[in-house]
């Protein structure tokens, strides 16, 4: 009987060889349909937010080299570098996928000692918090350090399926839990609280609607958690009412005892202050005319 070859024939060769080629052909366009399927996906989805701030990179630069020009003590610090942490936290990544250690090496790199009792946290006092600091600089908000500084009032984040911002729009705040702006805020306050030493103070709206403290606050589930007890002695809380203004609240305010009660928790001294008085002369040169501020003049 005579052996079989096992060795394939030219002519099975060259089918096998086009067969091969032609499936090859169709994965790789299989793929580039994929490609292109889910990087439309992701161009036309649009979230709640507004998308990352036009000229985001030049701004940030600027503000690095101006902060750094103002504060010298703080030594080399590399802005592009800063920049460079920055996208790689966010590019190729899912924008709702960015969690605070995300930014690790971003808060590494712009680490500052805050002198102690100069740090002043705040909550929905954004506006008048920001004034009082202008004006007096022996106090600090996160918001007017190296870091707080280069990213204050920005939105940015990355694409899912490729490097880039996406400038069309981007997560809302609560849009869903681990979104780029959401995590860097988080994560920038933790860093801030854990710096503090000394008194610390905290401004708080007295005429703000509902509780004076959301349970879900960045103070009560971020900032008061991430104090040291061994470097923290005080928590001072300033409770501003608007003046004139309708409703007002005392240090006796539900929702401020029971904040006093998670700070001594926490191990914190902590006491209240309604308008405290160098902020109430701030807000009264606004309101010159309403009826609580006409004693501030004489």
């Amino acid at each position: 009987m005579p052996c079989q070859s096992n060795f394939l024939t030219p002519k099975k060769r060259y089918i096998l060889l086009t067969v091969g080629i032609f499936i090859l052909i169709l994965i790789i366009v299989a793929s580039c349909v994929l490609g292109i399927y889910l990087k439309s996906q992701e161009e036309t989805k649009s979230w709640k937010g507004n998308g990352t701030s036009r000229n985001l990179q030049e701004i940030v630069l600027g503000r690095c080299y101006g902060y750094l020009a103002k504060n010298p003590n703080l030594g080399e610090r590399d802005c592009n570098k800063i920049w460079q942490e920055l996208t790689n936290a966010v590019y190729k990544k899912d924008p709702c996928s960015i969690t605070e250690d995300s930014y690790n090496n971003l808060i590494k790199l712009t680490q500052e000692a805050i002198p102690c009792n100069k740090s002043l946290l705040w909550s929905r006092t954004n506006i008048l918090v920001h004034q009082f600091t202008k004006v007096r600089e022996d106090f600090t908000t996160l918001e007017d350090t190296f870091l707080g500084s280069m990213f204050d009032g920005l939105t940015w984040c990355g694409k899912t399926n490729s490097a880039g911002m996406n400038f069309k729009s981007c997560p809302a705040w609560d849009e869903c839990a681990n979104n780029s702006i959401s995590s860097f805020w988080k994560k920038a306050s933790a860093a801030f609280a854990k710096s503090s030493c000394g008194v610390v103070q905290v401004m708080l709206n007295g005429s703000t609607d509902g509780n004076i403290v959301r349970e879900d606050s960045i103070l009560k589930s971020i900032e008061i958690p991430s104090m040291n007890p061994d470097m923290v002695s005080e928590l001072i809380i300033w409770l501003m009412n608007s003046p004139g203004g309708g409703s007002s609240n005392s240090c006796s305010n539900k929702s401020l005892v029971a904040l006093k009660e998670y700070i001594e928790k926490h191990k914190i001294r902590s006491s209240c202050k309604v308008d405290y008085r160098p902020v109430r002369l701030l807000q009264c040169i606004e309101n010159p005319g309403a009826a609580d501020c006409t004693t501030y003049y004489y």
